[in-house]
């Protein structure tokens, strides 16, 4: 029996392929049944339905896609992020992009299950915007006092845990949801995807639980700015134009102005003590890492940057060690911590209106429809 060969449009492979960033020979590397990548996007050979259906999951299309007579239009994910160039843009790697990809389609589903209308009575990105020369203090002030988050408040949670929950409610009560996601890119820590309605943040779970609650806030910055970002470690090789490499500067310093007020900060600080052990008693009050407290140390010229970098490197091999030999854990409870509480539960209420249907809830879940009752059971123990 002949093996069936799909009438794909060899654009729109390549389409697919290059909307996620895959070289060919990134992407053929992947798997065995990519090897005729190259032919099919050529119009040599063409895939069976069951090559197709990988190819469509590794590309993040439907499987429809790919019998388009051309690529469809649609928004490019990159115009929103104003600060970056086409060429950073390109240095993003595929999962990144895949992800970014995947954030889009959550924020379409919030917009689905809200008809259209953010549910937040007050919606920070249209209240507050910053500009370059914006007084940082004032704004970090003003911040602070629209998430309704007190100091006091702030030093009570019991954990580092329970501190990027808080902050994650806080932010969807003012109109900005927040996923989480493991990357698989250590030095890329989160993104944010700019919408006048329905802004998102996405926080890599891999990361220390104090360095996605600073994302969550550098993030935030961008958004306060009417933009899309990305929270990389590292530098592009694309070097940024000075502008938007002080928009970068300014994110993260405005970051640890909101998550270590000022007063509080000289309030908590021992005077005098500018070490480690200062560094770890305060980031433990604030529910903060370790080199956030360092970093304004080193602003303050109490600490010099040689001493900085090697108790930030110190740390980092701290982190890797003590995450050796951990697994991801229950594949249900982990899927409800990468979604975030108010979102598994605004699309179970609208299933249970009946509004939505089996296969919907899964599609705006994530997961498979026969998963759906042992995703229920796992979230409705949990509360």
């Amino acid at each position: 029996m002949a093996i069936e060969r799909m009438p794909i449009t060899p654009e729109v492979i390549t389409w697919a392929r290059e909307r996620l960033g895959y070289t060919l020979d990134a992407l053929i590397a992947k798997r065995s049944d990519f090897k005729r990548v190259a032919e099919w996007e050529s119009g040599e050979s063409r895939p069976t339905y069951r090559q197709l259906e990988k190819l469509a999951k590794e590309l993040w299309l439907p499987v429809a896609v790919f019998f388009f007579p051309e690529p469809p239009e649609s928004p490019k994910i990159e115009e929103t992020f104003h600060t970056l160039s086409s060429a950073q843009f390109a240095e993003i790697p595929p999962r990144i992009r895949t992800l970014l990809h995947k954030a889009r389609a959550f924020q379409s589903g919030l917009a689905e299950l809200n008809d259209g209308r953010n549910p937040a009575r007050r919606i920070i990105t249209r209240d507050l915007r910053i500009s370059s020369g914006d007084s940082l203090t004032l704004t970090a002030r003003q911040i602070r006092e629209y998430l309704g988050v007190s100091s006091a408040e702030q030093c009570s949670w019991p954990n580092v845990g329970a501190a990027f929950e808080a902050w994650r409610k806080a932010f969807y009560d003012v109109g900005v949801t927040v996923f989480k996601d493991a990357f698989g890119v250590d030095d890329f820590c989160g993104f944010s995807l700019y919408d006048v309605e329905f802004p998102v943040i996405y926080a890599n779970n891999s990361n220390a639980k104090t360095r996605q609650i600073f994302t969550l806030f550098h993030e935030l910055a961008h958004l306060l700015y009417r933009t899309s970002g990305i929270d990389r470690q590292g530098s592009f090789e694309n070097k940024l134009p000075s502008e938007h490499e002080h928009i970068e500067q300014q994110c993260n310093a405005l970051a640890n102005a909101v998550l270590v007020p000022e007063e509080e900060f000289n309030l908590a600080r021992t005077p005098g003590r500018f070490d480690r052990s200062e560094a770890d008693s305060l980031a433990k009050r604030f529910s903060v890492s370790r080199e956030v407290i360092y970093r304004r140390f080193l602003d303050r010229n109490w600490i010099e940057t040689g001493e900085y970098e090697a108790a930030a490197a110190e740390w980092a091999r701290q982190f890797k060690l003590s995450q050796k030999g951990k697994t991801g854990g229950d594949h249900y409870r982990t899927r409800l911590v990468y979604l975030g509480e108010e979102y598994v539960a605004l699309a179970f209420r609208r299933y249970y209106e009946e509004r939505i249907d089996d296969e919907e809830l899964a599609d705006y879940l994530g997961i498979k429809p026969k998963h759906i009752d042992l995703l229920e059971e796992t979230w409705l123990g949990e509360r």
